[in-house]
């Protein structure tokens, strides 16, 4: 066991910030007792199962088990995009959803582990999982709120796009102030974790590896390129959304279509 190692007993010594927590929502009023109890339950344990696993795989490493893993982490990021929208989501809509998240996420992923880590077997999950974890955790964010500004957008925007449309602009062309806010607010999150990344907090992945007994420059690298692959990742997925899921709003005769309100009719 290394000096740094984390003991059981140190561990557990950290959920006394749970019960601070507990302690302030009961004294204030704030009924969430039983949220946050089952957030640090189903965490607790979801980080466990999680961890057996990553062992089992680095230990045994095969291209079968981490493509598989890294389907389930797409597929899971997906259905997450689903569940987190304001709005109902039509199918075409949600194909466009899957699509670009595919397309957009695979795209980083394979220059990012190929070309910029050079990870050699190109299969290693040591590599591969965590640094998809980190890609496609950034990307779902990102495309969550693109999807929920693109709908608003259309919603509350519907009189000035049939407008534009009457006077024989494009659904593109008529779509397009809506496209470009939903890109802004999909990419605003992640530049401003850049701007405060280094002075305001130091980000996971660095401080895992100072703790862990790495050369802070090196980490500081490692996190550079990670941060920059996020980037990338949630940029090219989320243009890449923006540019084909104003499409699923208009039917063939370029009319636009009722957005439904209700998510239970969805």
């Amino acid at each position: 066991m290394h000096s740094n190692d984390l003991t059981l007993w140190q561990l557990a010594s950290a959920y006394v910030f749970i019960l601070i927590l507990l302690f302030i929502v009961k004294v204030k009023g704030i009924h969430r007792e039983k949220e946050i109890l089952i957030s640090s339950i189903r965490m607790t344990i979801q980080l466990i199962i999680v961890g057996y696993i990553l062992a089992y795989v680095f230990a045994n490493a095969h291209p079968l088990f981490t493509i598989l893993i890294l389907i389930f982490m797409l597929s899971f990021a997906i259905y997450n995009i689903y569940q987190r929208a304001k709005l109902p989501l039509s199918p075409a809509l949600k194909k466009k959803i899957a699509l670009s998240m595919a397309v957009g996420v695979t795209a980083t992923l394979v220059y990012f582990v190929l070309v910029t880590l050079s990870v050699s077997p190109w299969y290693n999950p040591r590599y591969v999982i965590p640094i998809a974890g980190m890609i496609i955790g950034n990307t779902m964010t990102g495309v969550s709120l693109g999807v929920n500004t693109l709908l608003e957008g259309m919603q509350s925007k519907r009189s000035l796009v049939e407008t534009a449309l009457m006077l024989g602009a494009a659904p593109g062309e008529a779509s397009r102030p809506i496209i470009n806010q939903a890109f802004d607010s999909a990419m605003l999150p992640t530049i401003n974790s850049m701007v405060g990344m280094g002075i305001v907090f130091l980000p996971g992945m660095m401080t895992g590896q100072i703790i862990g007994g790495a050369s802070p420059l090196m980490a500081i690298r490692y996190q550079i390129a990670v941060m920059l692959g996020i980037v990338g990742g949630a940029s090219l997925t989320v243009l890449l959304f923006v540019q084909i899921g104003y499409k699923a709003f208009f039917n063939d005769r370029y009319q636009l279509k009722q957005i439904s309100t209700d998510k239970n009719k969805a």
